[in-house]
């Protein structure tokens, strides 16, 4: 034990020793969700004892070298690269650590299988459905930091989760932050839920300079450090859209009590009002290691290496609506919410091939809702029930090909 974890009191370790010895499984551990993730284990060892939070497997998709790097030091006892061209580089690379190796996408499913305590799903995209779907089957305690399990198969998703005593923990800040001020209360005592949006890089540009906006521009979050994909979504404000229809699903809340705010600082995460005339706000400093420490040790809480929050040091707490017109994706995201069925899974789809042409320099920012809403407008069955895993993924198929060629369709 470190001298860290000497200065810690023997009735706190023996108190957190439950949640201290739990196995955790991450799944996308490469990603800035995952690498927070692996961040907070090791602080965790640190504090605690380097024996704590054993790691049962990680996972990535093409990162092979940060996925043997990571493997290196955490020391999992399964590495797995979903591009199975990588097997033979990640197996040398790991070669002589006694750490099994997989690859392939059947070999990322069956990795969150396996016996760990929590899963935290940090796999972006459609592409974290049977995943996360396999750790609910074993009943696992789930972290999800990925919205589009929600969004694209919420009733799946919930039927799984009936089928056994698995937990779900949203790891994402403003749903984490709504988890922690709701508490288990009943949704008919809310008047209202608020998730906060930063409003992304564009909060105050116009649309003629978002019309010429580069991808460099999108992907640069004045707050938060993430990934590509999801920062274009911050950008468009889809990301909250998406939000919103998590929330929508998560705790049982209908459309009409749910908003967004923008609130620049990112320091308040929701905001919950109650029928008695009461608002509750959760706080903290803008730091994903915070909701990442709350879900693996929920719940308990345990040190984090997060930032603290000052709140002289901010200074001030801004808020205002957003703008519907500079920002569609928002307005159609909550149009998808409210017709339900299939309408969600067809949104998110067509967004993910829209939000890649965009990185890829093929359509425009201010096209990514135009191919959006083009799909839903083209897409009959967005009315149809969203009730089998076969159906949902045929529908987000047929979507991301319609969404192909209008993104083709923009170009030409």
């Amino acid at each position: 034990m470190n001298a860290l974890a000497a200065t810690r009191s023997a009735f706190e370790v023996t108190e957190l020793e439950p949640v201290l010895a739990r196995s955790v499984t991450v799944l996308g551990s490469t990603g800035s969700i995952g690498v927070s993730t692996l961040d907070v284990v090791s602080h965790a060892r640190k504090a605690y004892g380097e024996h704590v939070m054993p790691v049962e497997a990680i996972t990535a998709q093409g990162r092979v070298d940060d996925l043997i790097k990571q493997a290196r030091e955490i020391k999992p006892k399964l590495a797995v690269i979903g591009d199975d061209k990588l097997y033979a580089q990640l197996k040398d690379g790991l070669a002589g650590t006694g750490i099994e190796v997989a690859a392939g996408r059947k070999a990322v499913i069956e990795a969150a299988a396996r016996p760990s305590s929590t899963v935290m799903v940090a796999i972006m995209g459609a592409a974290a459905l049977e995943p996360a779907l396999a750790a609910v089957a074993r009943s696992a305690t789930v972290a999800l930091a990925n919205k589009e399990c929600i969004v694209a198969a919420g009733g799946v998703f919930h039927k799984a989760l009936s089928a056994s005593t698995a937990a779900v923990i949203p790891v994402d800040s403003e749903h984490n932050a709504v988890f922690q001020v709701l508490n288990g209360e009943g949704a008919h005592e809310v008047e209202k839920v608020i998730l906060t949006a930063s409003g992304g890089p564009f909060r105050d540009k116009t649309l003629e300079e978002m019309a010429i906006a580069t991808v460099e521009q999108a992907v640069a979050h004045p707050n938060w450090s993430m990934g590509a994909k999801i920062s274009v979504d911050s950008a468009t404000l889809m990301n909250k859209g998406l939000e919103l229809i998590e929330a929508h699903f998560l705790f049982a809340l209908p459309p009409e009590k749910l908003d967004v705010l923008v609130h620049p600082q990112s320091i308040v995460h929701c905001l919950v009002s109650y029928e008695d005339g009461t608002t509750l706000a959760h706080l903290s400093a803008p730091d994903m290691r915070t909701p990442i420490a709350h879900a693996l040790a929920w719940p308990r809480r345990i040190s984090s290496p997060s930032r603290r929050l000052d709140l002289a040091a901010v200074g001030q707490l801004n808020f205002r609506k957003p703008d519907h017109e500079r920002f569609r994706c928002l307005g159609l995201a909550m149009e998808a919410m409210r017709v339900g069925k299939l309408a969600p899974t067809i949104l998110n789809a067509a967004n993910e091939i829209a939000v890649d042409a965009f990185l890829n320099r093929r359509i425009g920012f201010l096209d990514i809702p135009r191919v959006v809403e083009t799909t839903l407008s083209e897409s009959p069955e967005a009315n149809t029930a969203a009730d089998t895993l076969d159906g949902v993924l045929a529908a987000d198929a047929r979507a991301r090909e319609r969404a192909g060629e209008i993104c083709r369709r923009v170009v030409n």
